[in-house]
């Protein structure tokens, strides 16, 4: 296809004119790139350099290696499958589904495999990354739905692929988590039906996003089982910053102590899954929540009990805590000096580490 045309068909399945793709790009990296730059690009009279490469990616929501021409066709399907099924590759997706429904598909047991492979995953690569891969995942399991324990995996599916869209967006992140809810009740999976909603409610209890969606999924998964586990931890917590951001300090504070009282009881030993909350996780959680309460000294107890026991390999949530301190200097009065730490703490970690929720966290700052 050639990059000028897989950034025209990538353009045209958002239905956005090339005025409106160079605004996005303007919008989300400060640039100023003119609509007729992206005319150029799509009639093969300039290229991309590597940096408005990067740019593409990032708005368009492909990896980079798909617009470097760096794979084949049938990658370029399940990468762009994510997030536009461009007219160009929808047949190819259909032969993809039927092929999975004929061929029988993986079994229950390599579908947790898969589960817990991109729970790991999850905690070092970016957003596009994942959203590309669990998109071919999701073509393939929706057609083996014959089973609980299928329904169970591809309510998980969905819950992680939710996470990669800003839970700000109101629609697409909204939207999977109901689906991922509902999907988890057909298996009827208690664990599963609780776990699906808090993670949900943490996710954007921790964005600062759909707080009212935040609110009901929390609260459904305290309804389903009040019995200690790492999904009604997560309710409980998503809950707990759902109330510190309407300013209901003294709700935010009661659910915190009882997020504790459940982390005791269910805390996970793991470091590196998306399926975990160990002792440093809970961590990162509480001081996100105390910054927003203006719990200066909590918070820093909890950034350096997280900093204790943070693995290396996870630098993403260093930056988290680097963004909270950043936070507390914003509440405190010093606006210049939390965006500028924040800033640095960015400028830190590799592009390609960033997650939406980083960025989330940028706004909630400067606004």
């Amino acid at each position: 296809m050639g990059i000028a045309g897989l950034i025209r068909e990538l353009r045209k399945a958002r239905g956005w004119s090339q005025g409106r793709l160079a605004s996005e790009i303007n919008d989300a990296f400060g640039t100023s790139l003119e609509r007729e730059y992206v005319s150029r690009w799509e009639r093969c009279k300039a290229k991309p350099g590597d940096f408005y490469l990067r740019c593409l990616s990032a708005v368009l929501d492909v990896p980079l290696s798909v617009l470097e021409g760096e794979v084949k066709r049938r990658t370029f399907i399940s990468d762009v499958a994510a997030t536009a099924i461009a007219p160009v590759v929808a047949s190819d997706l259909l032969s993809v589904g039927f092929a999975a429904r004929l061929d029988g598909g993986p079994s229950g047991d390599a579908w947790e495999s898969k589960l817990s492979t991109y729970g790991t995953q999850y905690m070092s690569l970016g957003a596009a990354d994942i959203q590309r891969r669990v998109a071919g995942e999701l073509v393939l399991v929706q057609q083996q739905l014959d089973s609980p324990q299928l329904w169970s995996v591809a309510a998980r599916l969905m819950t992680l692929y939710a996470k990669t869209f800003p839970g700000s967006d109101g629609s697409r992140a909204v939207n999977w988590y109901r689906t991922a809810a509902r999907a988890a009740d057909e298996s009827g999976d208690e664990q599963a039906r609780v776990w699906v909603r808090g993670r949900a409610a943490i996710a954007l209890g921790y964005e600062g996003a759909s707080l009212g969606v935040a609110d009901v999924l929390a609260d459904q998964a305290m309804a389903i089982s009040d019995r200690p586990s790492l999904g009604l931890l997560n309710a409980v917590m998503g809950k707990a910053h759902a109330a510190a951001i309407r300013g209901d300090h003294a709700t935010a504070r009661e659910l915190a102590q009882r997020g504790r009282r459940i982390f005791d009881a269910s805390g996970s030993y793991e470091t590196t899954s998306d399926y975990a909350v160990p002792w440093w996780r809970m961590n990162v959680f509480l001081s996100l929540l105390l910054a927003r309460l203006g719990d200066e000294k909590g918070a820093i107890e909890a950034q350096d009990a997280a900093r204790r026991e943070l693995p290396e390999s996870l630098p993403r949530f260093a930056t988290h805590l680097e963004l909270h301190r950043g936070l507390m200097l914003v509440r405190s009065g010093d606006r210049a000096g939390g965006l500028a730490h924040a800033n640095a703490a960015m400028s830190e970690l590799p592009p390609e580490k960033h997650s939406l929720t980083l960025r989330m966290l940028m706004d909630e700052m400067e606004h």
